[in-house]
């Protein structure tokens, strides 16, 4: 009896750390990434772009709002967040106390799904699925949010285009709502992106290839999206078991070239899709892929 049982209860036992790993420890280690990315013209001196993505805030999230607040010492050039920020009804004001000293600095967003609507519980299983029905939860205040980054600066890219002047040089932006829910409306953005400015960003949520596309063929030099959360739980030497959109399972995170240099384009499109920094409150878990914000330093490219 004692050979027959042993077995099961190492399984369970392992199971049982690795799920308390995974919830307890692995979500609330803060992490800070940093990519370089050549997309300046040659010669020019770097600028640097903190990439935030998916807080998925709750209102007593305390630690992730006093990390996030501490990335204001890495003065970064830009500030850039690609939605996803509330996680509740009272999560306006804990997601305002996080990115207050940020919004000193200049910075974009777009909004996304879980601006507009609480969190709910949902099978896993159907994010297996490329296509599956959403069902969505109750309206937030994302408004709120949106006229409080507004009032301090920062543009608002949700299907909209904009520009900002940043370490003396212009950059030409161009976001869309969230494609995850087909909100985006890219012809409202839509045409070649200006060559007279000194760089291209692109902003999108979800991380959909056929909107992707559309702003590589733009002319965009960088394009910054979150949505994925990394696959959230990975599976070493393997990777992320699903992206929850159109994104290959390689692509799920960090940085890779979306296409490559053309004459629209010399320098090509880069994609930088962040991991994030949060999860669904129905699913407080991450293993093998801890919670980030990525600081991104834009480069000279080679002559």
């Amino acid at each position: 009896m004692r050979a027959t049982t042993a077995l099961p209860t190492a399984v369970l036992a392992s199971a049982g750390a690795g799920i308390a790993y995974a919830s307890l420890y692995e979500r609330n280690r803060w992490t800070l990434r940093r990519f370089d990315v050549p997309v300046l013209a040659p010669g020019s001196a770097p600028l640097t772009v903190l990439h935030l993505s998916d807080l998925h805030m709750t209102a007593g999230q305390r630690s992730k709002q006093e990390w996030v607040a501490s990335l204001a010492e890495l003065e970064p050039d830009l500030v850039v967040d690609t939605g996803d920020n509330l996680a509740g009804h009272d999560a306006v004001p804990g997601t305002l106390r996080a990115l207050d000293p940020l919004l000193d600095l200049p910075g974009v967003f777009v909004m996304a799904s879980n601006d507009y609507f609480a969190p709910r519980p949902k099978n896993p299983l159907k994010y297996f699925k490329r296509e599956h029905a959403r069902v969505h939860g109750d309206p937030l205040p994302w408004r709120d949010l949106r006229d409080a980054m507004t009032r301090r600066g920062w543009l608002d890219l949700t299907n909209a285009q904009g520009e900002l002047t940043v370490g003396g040089r212009r950059i030409a932006f161009a976001g869309v709502d969230d494609s995850h829910l087909r909100r985006d409306r890219y012809d409202l953005v839509a045409g070649p992106a200006d060559r007279a400015a000194d760089l291209r960003i692109g902003l999108a949520h979800s991380p959909e290839p056929r909107v992707l596309d559309r702003f590589a063929a733009d002319g965009h030099d960088l394009l910054l999206c979150g949505h994925t959360h990394g696959g959230q739980l990975r599976v070493p030497f393997y990777g992320a078991l699903v992206t929850n959109c159109g994104i290959d399972r390689d692509r799920a995170r960090w940085l890779h070239r979306w296409a490559e240099p053309s004459a629209r384009n010399p320098g090509g499109t880069w994609l930088h899709v962040s991991a994030g920094l949060g999860t669904s409150p129905y699913a407080p878990a991450r293993f093998a892929c801890p919670p980030e914000a990525t600081l991104i330093s834009l480069t000279a490219r080679q002559g």
